[in-house]
């Protein structure tokens, strides 16, 4: 899920850990009550109601008992504390972290860092990727008089190189403030912005002034599903105090284009354009409206903005390169294509493809340089990087030597005529490449990470599984080289599965921790992802969503059959939108899985458009309002397919109080059903932290923490570790 508004901290300052059992302290009972809706002529019951009022004292004082009961069972499995060294050990001998690297004009790198031993990622810049590297934001800075974490949202240089615009929020909350930096002095320019979540800032090309996108102040008494209705991009010159801002584009400042309240919108300019475009999305999904007019209106009053595009277009992404618009969409495609719009003539009919449809794999984006085009190819769990220069329509593979993935290095100002790019894979760190016009691969020294010493040589085996109906699932399973297929081994099946989004091959030094104890990691891109395009999203998509768990159950059957694990070695993880994947395949077929990871899952899905976030997922989810998605949401909803008496597996929850994406209520309502139905005696944890959200800005000792208690728990429950007195 993408949004919501932060949850109270008032609980307690860290309720951490989850996982409870035989002799544990007893986590306390949630009251029951007779809650029945009736929709659309169908009785819906709802036991747990009382637990979605996050302000009362009963429901705050019921999560305090359930994180601590978890937090002891937790601290008490056999190997835990050892294990959380062992994943801090393992990240801090891979190396530095860095993530987020962008280019801009005169070869100023910009990127997130976290230095081996320190807590939180810092923004950085170097001039040309050998440059010395001068830090320009430390969140770890801000935290220390509140002692709440604090994190970067995102960042936006100016064209100039003067000034940087960041957001920053608090907690894991996501509530972030739009800052203003002037980056020779290391001043700030004014106060903070309240209010601007969304990453949708740009700068004008003479970078002396930006716009922003701001959610409004709710007046008390509104309900929070009004949080991200009505928001309106402002335009700022710097210097200048926020109430001088002026409105420029929403739902309140433009009623002649009959925008929908849910249309949050950006502007986007481009240093060499005389053009600018309004983009609106839900939040949730990236098709929405495509708006242009002159740059030059800015300084006029009332902008007399061109519509380009609606929804039913089907344009997810849209770039600006001097005075042509680049719009990538699954229109006539559904593996994606790339059009280019001369915005002189701004009808989309007029648009040229530039990137065609790719006979095999999936186009998923494209980085625009000085004078090609870069695009990226998915083919199964990877993604290559194309060349296309000119008017030729066949890409050429800018780095045909490097195994796994490509990504292109974005570069906002197409001000390079070579690319960076960052390589991914299963089983070796990232690295930043740099390729130049001669075709020259060479390595930028962005990245430095290397293999611990003495770690685990892993496979890595992409393969496809048949589904319930024939379909053939994306599956990767990594395990260490020449483990002994005996039925035996720890076994953990990781799924997603939603927005199109795919799962793509990643090394990440946590799972070493897993693969040298004779663990296996196994992949999953059910439908719903976008494996094969926007035909596989749709087809684990509202009414056609149940094909997302019969899919993980077939890979789940995959891996019993091949004697990867058996179903007492067998456990499941899903996060977030994932959190259907899981819940629907353990309530589905219980007997498959010893253990489950329900990660600030989606699990109430019939109340989940109530809260501030949930109305945004309308589009992807479906509203209780229609008989049809009712029905769907209701399919897919695993709070509401909890049977009395059934012998579910062992299950962690795990959620940070302040999610702002899924509220936390989903987590509680499902383990206090799931504590009264389980006939199993395994346990049922609510695992919490009171200073995270939804996992975004999340400190490395939390990070290493969590990974630790995931693990545990799993070789408790398939009895590979015992609990301590």
């Amino acid at each position: 899920m993408q949004r919501s508004l932060p949850r109270p901290r008032s609980i307690t300052a860290v309720v951490l850990l989850a996982v409870a059992a035989v002799a544990m302290a007893a986590p306390p009972v949630a009251p029951v009550e007779d809650v029945r809706d009736v929709i659309h002529g169908v009785t819906v019951k709802d036991p747990y109601r009382s637990l979605e009022d996050l302000k009362s004292e009963s429901t705050r004082r019921w999560l305090q008992g359930q994180g601590e009961a978890a937090a002891q069972t937790l601290a008490r499995i056999e190997g835990r504390d050892a294990m959380q060294r062992r994943v801090g050990e393992l990240a801090q001998a891979t190396g530095d972290v860095v993530r987020g690297v962008i280019r801009m004009p005169g070869d100023r790198v910009y990127y997130l860092s976290r230095k081996v031993g320190e807590g939180q990622f810092k923004l950085v810049l170097r001039v040309g990727p050998q440059g010395v590297e001068r830090v320009l934001v430390d969140p770890a800075e801000l935290g220390k008089a509140s002692g709440v974490p604090h994190a970067l949202n995102y960042f936006v240089p100016s064209w100039d190189g003067k000034t940087l615009a960041y957001g920053v929020s608090a907690g894991g909350s996501e509530d972030a403030s739009l800052v203003l930096l002037d980056i020779a002095s290391g001043r700030l320019i004014g106060a903070p912005i309240p209010r601007v979540r969304e990453n949708a800032v740009s700068w004008a090309p003479d970078s002396k002034s930006l716009t922003y996108n701001q959610l409004r102040a709710l007046p008390a008494g509104a309900p929070e599903t009004e949080t991200f209705l009505d928001s309106t991009v402002f335009h700022l010159k710097l210097g200048r105090p926020e109430r001088e801002a002026r409105a420029l584009f929403g739902p309140l400042v433009n009623p002649a284009l009959k925008l929908d309240r849910l249309d949050v919108a950006g502007v986007m300019f481009d240093p060499g354009s005389r053009y600018m475009i309004a983009r609106t999305t839900d939040t949730t999904v990236p098709e929405g409206k495509l708006f242009v007019a002159p740059v030059a209106a800015l300084a006029r009053g009332q902008i007399a903005w061109q519509r380009i595009s609606g929804f039913d277009d089907k344009i997810t992404d849209a770039q600006l390169r001097r005075n042509v618009l680049y719009l990538q969409t699954h229109a006539g495609a559904p593996r994606g294509r790339l059009l280019a719009l001369d915005l002189a003539r701004p009808e989309l009919r007029r648009a040229v493809t530039v990137v065609p449809e790719p006979a095999e794999g999936v186009f998923t984006g494209a980085t625009l340089g000085r004078t090609a085009i870069f695009a990226e190819v998915r083919s199964g769990f990877n993604v290559r990087l194309l060349r296309y220069a000119g008017t030729s329509r066949t890409g050429v593979d800018v780095a045909p030597g490097i195994a796994g993935s490509a990504f292109a290095v974005p570069d906002p100002a197409h001000a390079m005529a070579d690319v960076m790019f960052s390589t991914s894979a299963w089983t070796t760190p990232s690295r930043v490449m740099r390729v130049d016009a001669t075709g020259r691969v060479s390595d930028t020294g962005l990245r430095r990470q290397t293999l611990p010493a003495g770690a685990p040589e892993i496979l890595a085996t992409e393969l496809t599984v048949a589904s319930h109906d024939g379909a053939r699932v994306p599956l990767a399973v990594l395990h260490r080289k020449g483990l002994v297929l005996d039925g035996t081994n720890p076994t953990l099946l990781i799924g997603y599965a939603a927005y199109g989004l795919t799962i793509e091959a990643g090394f990440d030094s946590r799972n070493l921790a897993w693969l040298e104890k004779g663990g296996v990691i196994a992949y999953a891109n059910p439908r719903g992802s976008g494996a094969y395009g926007e035909a596989w999203h749709r087809a684990g998509f509202k009414a056609t969503k149940p094909n997302t768990w019969k899919d993980g159950i077939a890979c789940a059957k995959y891996l019993i059959d091949a004697k990867y694990a058996s179903p007492k070695t067998l456990g499941i993880w899903g996060t977030s939108a994932g959190g259907i994947f899981v819940g629907r395949s353990v309530t589905t077929e219980p007997s498959l899985f010893a253990a489950a990871i329900f990660d600030v899952g989606e699990m109430d899905m019939v109340r989940a458009e109530l809260s501030a976030n949930g109305i945004t997922n309308i589009s992807e989810k479906g509203t209780v309002k229609d008989p049809q998605e009712f029905a769907a949401l209701l399919e897919m909803s695993t709070y509401h397919h909890i049977e009395d008496g059934v012998a579910y597996p062992g299950v962690m929850l795990i959620h940070g109080l302040n999610d702002p994406r899924v509220d936390v209520w989903h987590s509680a309502k499902t383990a206090a059903r799931l504590q009264a139905a389980t006939s199993s005696g395994r346990p049922i944890l609510l695992r919490l932290d009171g200073q995270a959200g939804h996992g975004i800005g999340a400190t490395a000792a939390q990070s290493f923490s969590k990974q630790a208690d995931i693990y545990s728990f799993l070789l408790w429950q398939f009895g590979k570790v015992g609990v301590l007195p």
